[in-house]
């Protein structure tokens, strides 16, 4: 594969317009003005698989969006690498506080990257990724050089739950039977420094409703005679955490994995300085909970966090009025060991508990997932570290994601595979966010070291 960085030099061009006329698409899976957006993502993923050189390519109808599936089957007796990745993107809500059009996508040099870097929704998160995959899977097909069989599974409702795809997998298993499983919707350290994401945090995601009167009422005729839903829930949100920002919820703790001080110092090695950090987000100082540095808070430990809240008056101007409704959304990180379920089950329990009288309060589970560990001495994670070693000249450090994916324990489950997730995003990437970005150079680079996980992979398989 001596020949893997020209490739990538020559077709350099290609590849970024290819990916830039899929980030024109927008996917918004959340949002049902994108529906015809986000099928017409699917086909592209689709052509764009057919024309790297897979045998066959199909669009495979789910409840919900469809997943598009793909395969290269050279020898049946060779292992076979199944590639996740997702073609549907995140709402790109705020609008006003994007430099340029979400999916209009520009390229723009920052100090992280200054050969340049795509704005625009899903760049990172994940059709620059996924795209990855399908650039270099084309690279070893033009040079002849793939090692074993691959199969490609798309999806288009990861940011809305994977909600179809639980059922997909359990239907599909023997199609999608594999020995490892690559997957890139991660990140890693820095571009000097390249790390392997070996932990992912499981997903508990609720919405809360809070009622009170029967109407809205006028804040001057029934101020302080009823009870405020907003401030009630206010108050109930406020309870969740104590002084030391540890989670009050009764048995929420009871299954978190609490790695050992070896284990902690192991993960102390990953370069990380709290000014800089602090810098990037305009902070003064950092928050969280007691007993714990700012790289446990944030992959380690189990979080509960408000994603949104309203109620009532938001519009311009005062309208005085006593809100009949409040609500919020809340989601919470977990770790492994940790159900989804039964969480859930423990706060829905526990918010409506604490709920005074004059108020009703409903919760509304939305979606979640398990957490997931890779071990460090598979061979998928060795095939990945040398992988790393090779185009970076340095190893990969193992970390602890703090987001989630939830189809990893499903895949694990249903599939009995491991998965390696070999991301090559940055955090300051904005995923998520307004001004999302990738780097060119992470992008290229990513397509120059997935041809090597491939390689060593079938090696130390044999």
């Amino acid at each position: 594969m001596e020949d893997i960085k020209q490739y990538v030099t020559k077709h350099k061009d290609r590849f970024i317009n290819e990916l830039i006329e899929l980030l024109k698409i927008p996917s918004v899976s959340a949002d049902t003005a994108f529906s015809q957006d986000v099928l017409d993502t699917a086909e592209a993923v689709k052509e764009s698989l057919v024309k790297a050189g897979c045998d066959s390519v199909e669009i495979c109808e789910t409840a919900g969006y469809p997943i598009v599936y793909g395969e290269k089957i050279i020898d049946p007796k060779l292992p076979t690498v199944l590639v996740y990745g997702h073609y549907d993107v995140q709402p790109a809500d705020p609008l006003e506080l994007w430099t340029s059009p979400p999916f209009e996508p520009v390229i723009k040099t920052t100090d992280i990257h200054p050969e340049g870097a795509i704005f625009a929704r899903g760049s990172c998160d994940d059709k620059g990724q996924m795209y990855m995959h399908v650039k270099a899977f084309e690279y070893m097909i033009q040079t002849n050089t793939l090692p074993c069989n691959v199969k490609f599974m798309i999806e288009g409702e990861e940011e809305v739950g994977s909600v179809n795809l639980k059922t997909f997998v359990e239907n599909n298993s023997e199609k999608l039977k594999n020995d490892v499983i690559l997957i890139s919707d991660t990140g890693m350290i820095s571009n000097q420094q390249p790390s392997i994401t070996t932990g992912l945090r499981g997903l508990s995601y609720v919405e809360v409703e809070v009622t009170g009167p029967n109407r809205d009422l006028h804040s001057g005729l029934y101020g302080g005679a009823v009870a405020n839903p907003i401030n009630i829930l206010a108050k109930m949100i406020a309870s969740l955490h104590d002084e030391n920002n540890h989670i009050t919820i009764p048995g929420f703790y009871d299954k978190v994995e609490e790695l050992t001080l070896e284990e902690r110092a192991e993960m102390a090695k990953a370069p990380f300085n709290l000014d800089n950090y602090k810098k990037a987000l305009d902070l003064n100082d950092i928050y969280g909970e007691k007993g714990y540095v700012t790289n446990e808070r944030n992959s380690i430990r189990p979080t509960l966090d408000v994603n949104g809240i309203w109620g009532g008056y938001t519009g311009e101007g005062a309208k005085t009025v006593i809100a009949s409704k409040a609500f919020a959304k809340i989601s919470m990180r977990l770790v492994p060991n940790q159900d989804w379920e039964e969480i859930t089950d423990l706060f829905t329990k526990h918010f409506i508990s604490i709920a005074p009288a004059g108020v009703t309060v409903k919760v509304n589970p939305h979606h979640g997932g398990q957490g997931y560990v890779t071990p460090i001495d598979s061979i998928g994670y060795k095939a990945a570290n040398m992988a790393y070693t090779e185009t970076f000249g340095i190893p990969a450090i193992p970390v602890r994601s703090g987001g989630s994916i939830p189809i990893v324990a499903l895949f694990e489950k249903e599939l009995k595979s491991k998965t390696i997730l070999m991301g090559f995003g940055l955090d300051s990437d904005a995923i998520h966010s307004p001004n999302e970005h990738f780097g060119i150079f992470n992008y290229l680079k990513g397509i120059e070291t997935i041809p090597l996980f491939y390689k060593y992979f079938v090696e130390l398989s044999k």
